[in-house]
């Protein structure tokens, strides 16, 4: 959530702001703003509304002449959108400038004092409060405010600082929101996110937590919260820069279904290798994964839906006790890590604030801590015992697609390799196994080709207030997700339920005309889910199933019918989504919303 940006160089810095900025939208905001020393004085503009709001203002960036500068998106947190609000933020001289990205917890003591010093305060934002403390504590010397700051804040920060006093220099400091520096030709970069300086630069820096940088056009300074100079090396970053882009789709979300199936390749094609599964960056012996007593996955949103289905793969496949926990419920509960205990968590960013907590504490309570993510050079890769990379490339939709495969994919891996490993699996049945996984990058863009049925279908169910998704086992996994892509891009109420808990409750709210999105890949509960079927069909339920080819004894009992091809049922996951993820996209489109980024939502979730 929230983007940061920043230039100084030898070209002028506004339109790089703004186009490292339109780079950054995926990650929900709802105001924008720049700011750049002209040679004299900082001048600042920004406004309520989507960046095209900012870039028609500043005519492109032309009206701001400068070639050090800052800029920002903003999702509201503290105060309401509005153009006050919105970053960045003056001292009271306007001779210092800041922007920010987190939560400063103690902001309102913080603000306390400054008011009594006599500072008057124009937003209701906790990123004014930083602005007039480096104010107070500025004496020249700006890489010494900054670390006074530092010492008396509390809570997550990114910052992106200019002093007045200072033209040639540029601050950047980071303290559990991420944020990455870059040599550009003529200048250097700061940003958020990786998608907002590969234009630019391929070899970033990743800023560790209370770590300054200072800048200038030609060089790049890094200092400790103490003022201590640090060395770093710089990272290279292999995406390719067309997957930044559209590519000639209608939006990102439907671009990057369609990469699903090269994802779920470049996931598990190198870790194939001569009918064997080697996941090199695993780093643990045999005697290692034997030695595992439970596995305890802890993620937020669609990587948590990916965890749930792991957990039914690796308790069914490697016969381990699987605990799968909330991100922001775990950092709270006082968990119990036994030995033997390996922790996974699970972040596309390798940024979520709750999943990278849940890492520090369980390593904190002794577990070894593997993470699952999809950028390389993240705060959850560095910090992990070991790290897992998911091959999806950039991922710009903030309803995640291809990540979400990728994960799957990942945990399969795994599932199969400690399934092997502990004579849970055979070589014939890992041969299996490998075959299938094979067939699904073909089997997807099958399911994706046929997006013209579903298309027709979700015309129909436009002005649905209500849907529920209701499935067992695996099934009831894949719903969770159907159901939050659903409302996630179309604001349609929608839950998913383990479809032998309607008794319980749910069927209450089963009228006439209501969706009811059923999910059935599993053999074994092919009848439970038909009898399912039956009961909310009967109280007058529109009921579309999701089953395997074959199953058409299905057709008895649903209204409509998608089919997805035959794999193994721990896979079933990866094809019966796809059909999920069209629904949800097709409703959205229908509706008119912007399914890139929807109301109040944010691609990576960096505060609580």
């Amino acid at each position: 959530m929230c983007g940061i940006v920043g230039y100084i160089g030898n070209k002028q810095a506004a339109p790089i702001l703004l186009d490292g900025l339109s780079k950054l939208e995926y990650r929900g905001y709802d105001s924008a703003g720049i700011a750049v020393y002209n040679g004299e004085k900082i001048d600042m503009v920004k406004s309520k509304g989507r960046l095209k709001v900012l870039d028609e203002l500043t005519h492109g960036g032309e009206t701001l002449p400068g070639t050090v500068g800052i800029g920002h998106t903003r999702w509201a947190t503290h105060g309401s959108p509005s153009d006050k609000n919105a970053h960045p933020h003056f001292n009271k001289d306007n001779s210092i400038v800041v922007v920010h990205n987190g939560i400063i917890e103690n902001y309102l003591k913080l603000k306390k004092k400054l008011e009594k010093k006599g500072y008057k305060f124009v937003s209701e934002t906790d990123t004014e409060v930083v602005a007039h403390l480096l104010d107070y504590y500025y004496n020249g010397n700006p890489l010494q405010a900054v670390t006074k700051i530092m010492h008396r804040m509390e809570g997550s920060y990114a910052l992106g600082i200019i002093f007045q006093d200072h033209p040639d220099e540029l601050y950047a400091v980071r303290k559990d929101s991420p944020l990455i520096v870059g040599h550009t030709d003529g200048g250097n970069i700061i940003a958020s996110d990786v998608p907002a300086v590969l234009k630019y630069t391929r070899n970033v820096f990743f800023i560790e937590n209370e770590e300054i940088v200072r800048m200038t056009r030609d060089t790049m300074e890094f200092f400790t919260v103490d003022e201590e100079p640090i060395e770093k090396e710089s990272v290279k970053i292999d995406w390719d820069i067309n997957a930044a882009e559209k590519g000639g789709y209608e939006h990102f979300m439907l671009k990057e279904m369609y990469e699903q199936p090269k994802a779920i390749t470049d996931t598990f094609s190198p870790r194939l290798k001569d009918g064997n599964i080697v996941i090199e960056e695993l780093n643990m012996s045999d005697e290692d994964i034997k030695a595992i007593k439970k596995i305890m996955i802890v993620a937020c949103g669609s990587a948590y839906h990916t965890g749930i289905t792991s957990k039914y793969v690796f308790e069914d496949m490697a016969r381990l006790p699987v605990e799968v926990d909330l991100a922001s419920e775990f950092r709270y509960r006082r968990p119990i890590l036994e030995e033997g205990t390996l922790v996974i968590v699970i972040s596309q960013s390798g940024e979520t604030a709750d999943t990278l907590a849940a890492l520090r504490e369980s390593q904190e309570l002794g577990a070894k801590v593997l993470g699952i993510v999809n950028v390389v050079g993240s705060s959850i890769a560095r910090e992990a015992d070991n790290v897992m990379y998911t091959w999806a490339g950039p991922e710009i939709a903030v309803a995640t697609t291809k990540a979400y495969s990728a994960q799957l994919i990942a945990l399969y891996l795994l599932a199969m390799k400690f399934a092997y490993v502990r004579g849970m699996v055979d070589a014939s049945e890992m041969e299996e196994l490998i075959r299938d996984m094979k067939a699904l990058p073909a089997q997807v863009e099958m399911l994706l080709n046929n997006k013209g049925k579903i298309q027709r279908f979700a015309n129909r169910y436009l002005a649905a207030k209500d849907v529920f998704f209701i499935g067992r086992g695996i099934d009831y996994a894949i719903s969770l997700e159907g159901s939050l892509k659903l409302k996630e891009i179309s604001y349609i109420h929608s839950e998913a339920y383990a479809a032998g808990e309607l008794k319980h409750g749910t069927i209450s709210l089963i009228e006439e005309g209501t969706l009811v999105a059923a999910v059935l890949t599993q053999r074994d509960l092919y009848k439970k889910m038909i009898s399912n079927m039956v009961e909310v069909g009967t109280r007058g339920a529109f009921v579309l199933a999701v089953t395997n080819e074959g199953n058409v004894e299905v057709e008895r009992a649903a209204d409509y019918v998608i089919y997805i091809p035959e794999t193994n049922k721990y896979f079933t996951n990866s094809l019966a989504i796809i059909p999920l993820q069209l629904f949800g996209y097709y409703i959205a489109i229908g509706r008119g919303c912007d399914v890139d980024k929807p109301r109040n939502l944010a691609k990576s979730v960096t505060v609580e």
